[in-house]
């Protein structure tokens, strides 16, 4: 096994999470997730009988869950060749129309603060003032100091985990896992819609919305559209 990757199986085994969101990632928005990640000081190897403990504050941010299909995927930017091959045994396997869930995050991290208290006593007072504040979408994580963001995306692949089976099944009373006569499901056709109205007023530019028709192959379904929208823009 390579050393880096043994030293990422050995991050991903010690953290723990130790106060998970109270709510489900949201079905039909975005969720907006506080976290606090404590550690042992990378330094504590070298130095004994030290008590610090470093805290990390940040958001996760979730944007809204997607309905994709591995062709939907195999078009994305970004991904390695073995990625893209994944990809293709996907759509080998299960088809090209296969419907799945598609998350994206971004991390943004808020302060850094080292102090001399022991880590537990560092998460009792930090869940008595999560308590106080009544916070269900305020998290603790108890991770690894110098891969500490490995530590943070098994936290966020833990909580994607628990959110799937909400999710679709909010999705499935809407009719949004269907697929049209293309393969398309309903929500992307929804997403496109709601792009079209957020191109028209400013909010996102022509690009973003002409990406994700070409995602889906489906620009000549509403290139008249598209290029009218285009015209009162310029």
């Amino acid at each position: 096994m390579d050393t880096d990757d043994k030293r990422i199986r050995d991050a991903v085994r010690h953290t723990e999470i130790l106060r998970p969101p109270k709510q489900s990632l949201a079905t039909f928005g975005t969720t907006n997730i506080y976290y606090y990640l404590v550690t042992k000081p990378a330094y504590t190897e070298l130095v004994k009988d030290t008590t610090e403990t470093v805290i990390r504050e940040g958001r996760v941010i979730a944007e809204r869950p997607k309905v994709v299909t591995p062709y939907y995927l195999s078009r994305l930017e970004g991904f390695s060749t073995e990625a893209r091959r994944y990809f293709e045994m996907l759509i080998e396997k299960h088809g090209s129309n296969i419907a799945g869930l598609f998350y994206s995050y971004r991390n943004e991290p808020k302060e850094l603060n080292i102090v001399s208290n022991s880590l537990l006593s560092v998460v009792e007072k930090l869940n008595t003032q999560i308590d106080k504040r009544g916070d269900p979408l305020t998290s603790i994580i108890k991770g690894e100091d110098e891969l500490w963001d490995v530590s943070l995306m098994k936290f966020i692949a833990e909580i994607t985990e628990s959110s799937v089976y909400n999710n679709l099944r909010q999705m499935g009373a809407r009719g949004l896992l269907s697929m049209d006569s293309k393969g398309v499901p309903v929500d992307a056709r929804v997403k496109i819609e709601e792009l079209f109205r957020k191109a028209t007023t400013g909010e996102v530019e022509p690009r973003e919305l002409k990406d994700e028709l070409d995602r889906w192959d489906l620009f000549g379904d509403y290139e008249d559209r598209f290029f009218t929208l285009f015209q009162k823009k310029r």
